[in-house]
């Protein structure tokens, strides 16, 4: 008996979509590298300006409510709470941890910085950093996140207390390039995370799954977690064929 494939979600198939595109600009920007290190922040050629349209246009739509994003960023927007009912209070996720992300984060690239300050790596290689981050990020949404693992401990990209961290944390290695491209895309990105702060010290209420019925596993539509379940149980499935062999 044949087993019936699920269908991607469109949330999946968006995130599948951004995923090859943002491995084609990882290796468009690589290309350039190595073949041309000076042509990598220049104004004068395409490769930067179609990089920074390209997040530009993904950051600015983030500012908005969209049917084509995880509920992980937004739930922020007020037509995405359903309440359970009164008097329950939300409980959302540790601060410690939180505070843990944000300095591991700083840390790692605080090193990156120290680097690049005593000219082990150059800007380009920020650069190609920063675009690999933008990769990770969206094989952490479908296969597998450290940060969820590690330090949040949250059921899923639903329940995330930082999903919209990810253009900040992605851009963090600009901070070393004074550069139009490079501080537009930064600025953008702390604009995000500073809407995404204010409307979670605002309204902790929509990002608790004890009071927001919109983050229940009953009312999801994205199903983003079976692609890491997937990947677990054929891992798990594997490596018991591997030690038994």
């Amino acid at each position: 008996m044949k087993k019936t494939r699920k269908k991607l979600s469109k949330i999946s198939y968006m995130h599948v979509v951004k995923l090859v595109l943002r491995s084609i600009l990882f290796l468009a920007v690589l290309v350039s590298y190595v073949l041309d290190k000076t042509e990598v922040l220049t104004y004068s050629a395409i490769l930067p300006a179609v990089v920074w349209v390209f997040f530009v246009v993904e950051m600015l739509l983030r500012f908005f409510p969209s049917k084509l994003e995880s509920m992980g960023c937004q739930k922020q927007f007020k037509r995405n709470y359903i309440p359970r009912g009164e008097g329950i209070e939300p409980v959302n996720q540790s601060w410690k941890r939180t505070a843990l992300v944000a300095f591991v984060w700083l840390l790692l690239n605080g090193i990156i910085g120290g680097l690049y300050y005593i000219d082990l790596i150059d800007k380009g290689i920020l650069i190609l950093i920063a675009i690999a981050y933008s990769v990770c990020d969206i094989i952490c949404i479908l296969y597998f996140c450290p940060f969820q693992t590690w330090f949040m401990k949250n059921r899923c990209c639903a329940s995330c207390r930082i999903y919209n961290w990810d253009f900040a944390m992605m851009f963090t290695p600009l901070v070393f390039i004074p550069s139009l491209y490079t501080y537009s895309l930064l600025g953008c990105s702390l604009l995000l995370l500073l809407r995404w702060e204010l409307a979670y010290k605002l309204y902790p209420e929509r990002f608790s799954t004890e009071t927001n019925k919109c983050l229940d596993c009953s009312n999801c539509q994205e199903k983003l977690c079976s692609h890491k379940t997937q990947l677990q149980g054929f891992l798990k499935k594997y490596s018991k064929r591997f030690f038994k062999n």
